[in-house]
């Protein structure tokens, strides 16, 4: 096609594509991991900045949606490797042309990088004094988003990851449809939009909001002005705690991302688009 590549065509190019990720040396992918973190991390930081004194629940998840994707076109302009659309690695796997060892060693790398990524924006997101805004209410409000995330229940974690990485790998394979760098934005801002207003659970993305949650939770100006403002008791205030974060935030929603990415985009894209000497 003219303007863009078909779905068959940038399924194609994608697995091709992992053809040359699988080959990468192992550091390259952390530091190409580490960017992504990274870029994530701003990009959910930025949207709390956004969003944290909108008391409307679906306008202020609107309002962080509007930033929040330009983190993900961040990775993809970069060519930085982030978890959930590295779950479309499947295909190859699928296709044969590599094996599910390849598979996991990209995403462990991959996982790994993402997340001492978001670690390091976390940390200067603290340093820098950006949670002082508002009086200390993003400092209070970054604890209430963490708080969130390590009180759901395990099915909610995989069914809200699934639901999340349908729409993260779907807009992957709409930007590798795309010819020109404007297409690409397009179809990143407007589907990573939906994942954001829709409150999915994204792994990485997780990894900065938690993580700047315990960081502030150990401020007590913002412990306290989190209690105060958000009626939390300190018993709720107490499930902010690291084994929570893996447990019961990460553990689910990792799980989730990976079917959402490669069962239930990847597996029928392969398929539906296969070349006929297959079918």
């Amino acid at each position: 096609m003219e303007g863009f590549y078909s779905i068959g065509e940038a399924i194609k190019k994608y697995i091709d594509y992992c053809q040359t990720k699988a080959q990468t040396k192992w550091f390259k992918l952390l530091v190409k991991a580490v960017m992504a973190g990274a870029f994530i991390a701003l990009g959910a930081a930025i949207s709390g900045v956004a969003s944290h004194a909108v008391t409307n629940v679906g306008l202020a998840k609107l309002t962080a949606a509007v930033v929040f994707p330009v983190g993900l076109m961040m990775v993809v302009l970069f060519g930085a490797e982030l978890f959930t659309s590295d779950c479309l690695f499947a295909m190859n796997v699928f296709d044969k042309k590599q094996k599910i060892s390849a598979f996991l060693r990209l995403l462990i790398i991959v996982y790994i990088g993402n997340f001492i990524g978001s670690i390091l924006i976390a940390l200067l997101i603290s340093a820098s004094g950006q949670l002082d805004y508002s009086s200390g209410m993003l400092g209070a409000y970054t604890i209430k988003v963490a708080l969130g995330k390590v009180n759901i229940s395990f099915s909610q974690g995989v069914a809200s990851g699934i639901l999340c990485n349908i729409l993260v790998c779907a807009a992957s394979i709409m930007m590798t449809c795309a010819k020109d760098i404007a297409g690409k934005l397009l179809a990143c801002f407007f589907v990573i939009m939906l994942f954001v207003t829709g409150g999915f659970e994204h792994c990485v993305a997780n990894m900065y909001y938690i993580t700047a949650g315990l960081i502030a939770d150990g401020n007590p100006e913002y412990a306290n002005l989190a209690m105060n403002a958000y009626g939390f008791s300190a018993d709720y205030m107490s499930t902010l705690n690291v084994a929570n974060f893996f447990v019961k935030n990460l553990l689910p929603v990792t799980i989730g991302n990976i079917l959402g990415g490669s069962l239930f985009i990847g597996l029928p894209m392969f398929y539906l688009n296969k070349s006929k000497k297959e079918n």
